[in-house]
């Protein structure tokens, strides 16, 4: 069997030699293994693959054992059984159409049992992949109740993480809190700067001379949570502000699946407002 286990707890002496151990215990063998201590937290961050003949509960139950006099926060997990995703999006494609054909071929490991939008004009899109659609039209008045509905279908689902795929609706703080660091959003990185409808407009009126976008954790301050990944491009004078939508539009798209790819991998350690990330 293949399992994945990551921890963080607070740094100590004796905290890698303690895991090996647990491993040895299960009768397992090391494949793969990180480790990072963050200078401003003073945690300790660590992703070990390994396999072994034991089950995963077995697992699971001698590596808490053992490595509970470091109070972690640990999980083990099969490397087959992927994190399964809801996706939220509204008009725009090109950040959904990129997930779905990455997992189409294997290289994105997630499940992605439900779409769900705010209209209906990818329905057709998310469909011709055999997912589901649901439409849940928003609107002030419905917004809490919308809200409910999709809180439902993550616990019937058994969702691990919601992906906004410009999804152009602003979640409730109640929302944020209820599944805070499994929501990941992506945006164009002109924000703060750029706030507001028609960014890349703004932006082409300022002469930008480097254009990106950020991929980051939800919380309830907009666009404020703990960065996941970011990408930029340099443009130029000449640049309209429709080259620069597109070329924005192909760094959103990658800078999503690489975020989502590494959550699914277990390679982001979230820590207050910070992440670290093993590549």
């Amino acid at each position: 069997m293949d399992l994945l286990a990551t921890f963080t707890c607070k740094d100590t002496s004796g905290i890698v030699h303690t895991m090996t151990g647990a491993i040895l215990k299960c009768r397992g063998n090391i494949i793969e293994n990180q480790q990072f201590t963050d200078p401003l937290t003073g945690m300790f961050c660590m992703r070990t693959r390994f396999t072994t003949d034991s089950s995963l509960a077995e697992s699971e139950a001698i590596l808490g054992q053992e490595l509970s006099r470091f109070a972690p926060e640990l999980k083990v997990r099969e490397l087959s059984k992927r994190p399964r995703a809801l996706i939220l999006v509204t008009k725009e494609s090109h950040c959904l159409r990129d997930l779905l054909y990455l997992r189409e071929l294997g290289e994105l490991p997630v499940e992605i049992p439900l779409v769900i939008s705010n209209h209906e004009d990818l329905s057709d899109l998310v469909e011709s992949h055999g997912i589901l659609f649901e439409y849940l039209p928003v609107d002030p008045q419905n917004k809490k109740v919308q809200e409910s509905e999709i809180m439902a279908r993550i616990k019937s689902l058994e969702i691990d993480v919601v992906v906004l795929a410009r999804y152009m609706q602003i979640l409730s703080k109640e929302f944020c809190h209820q599944f805070a660091g499994n929501i990941i959003n992506i945006h164009h990185s002109f924000l703060p700067g750029f706030k507001g409808a028609r960014p890349y407009h703004q932006a082409y009126e300022r002469g930008v001379k480097i254009i990106g976008a950020t991929a980051h954790f939800v919380t309830e301050d907009l666009d404020e949570g703990p960065i996941i990944e970011q990408d930029v491009a340099h443009v130029t004078h000449s640049a309209t502000s429709e080259e620069l939508i597109s070329i924005g539009r192909d760094i959103e798209r990658r800078v999503l699946a690489k975020a989502v790819r590494m959550y699914a991998e277990d390679r982001i350690f979230l820590l207050g407002n910070r992440t670290v990330i093993f590549n």
